[in-house]
């Protein structure tokens, strides 16, 4: 599959865990309105992923404030999600997770998405970022046992709204509040030119 970048999302409709409770349906049209930071992960109950749903669920608030909503995704049942959002975060669980976690098990969320890791039967660490109209405007995948860093999804996120607000585009390394640049030839030149 080639790169997303640019494309429509692709659209699913699972089983998945919605504030503490299963639901029967999931859809990308439940997210219309908002950005969305839709994120993959391996398996429940393993090592890494609690350590990454945690830390999505301390910046939730923060992702909130800028109207996106965050997803996490795994190849798990729902039943499965609900046993592991009801196991206390000292045993390896993530209870106290608000956003939403869909049920891929069939795998075809995982495939759709280019994620898939076919020989074990998991979707890598992947993390996609939607804008309102479900076109895919960033994309991160790691391999299985590296986590990523919501920090940057954050600062990602900044920088699509910084765009599509006004216009103007975000150099290297930029963090909400620094200084932006045209995208045009005056615009560079001005941007080197400025302390």
């Amino acid at each position: 599959m080639g790169c997303l970048i640019g494309k429509k999302a692709p659209d699913f409709s699972v089983q998945g865990i919605v504030r503490g409770t299963i639901r029967e349906k999931i859809t990308l049209d439940d997210f219309q309105e908002k950005y969305l930071i839709l994120f993959f992960y391996p398996l429940d109950f393993t090592f890494v992923c609690p350590t990454e749903l945690h830390a999505f669920e301390q910046k939730y608030e923060e992702f909130q404030k800028r109207k996106a909503e965050v997803v996490a995704c795994s190849i798990d049942s729902p039943y499965s999600h609900y046993a592991w959002l009801h196991t206390p975060k000292s045993k390896g669980g993530i209870e106290g997770i608000r956003y939403p976690i869909l049920s891929d098990m069939t795998k075809e969320i995982s495939r759709n998405y280019g994620i898939l890791k076919e020989e074990d039967g998991v979707a890598y660490r992947a993390l996609f970022l939607l804008d309102h109209h479900r076109v895919i405007r960033h994309l991160v995948v790691n391999d299985l046992s590296l986590g990523r860093s919501v920090d940057e999804a954050l600062r990602m996120l900044d920088a699509l709204i910084c765009f599509e607000q006004y216009g103007e585009v975000c150099p290297a390394d930029w963090h909400q509040g620094d200084k932006t640049m045209s995208p045009t030839q005056e615009g560079l030149e001005n941007f080197f030119s400025q302390p």
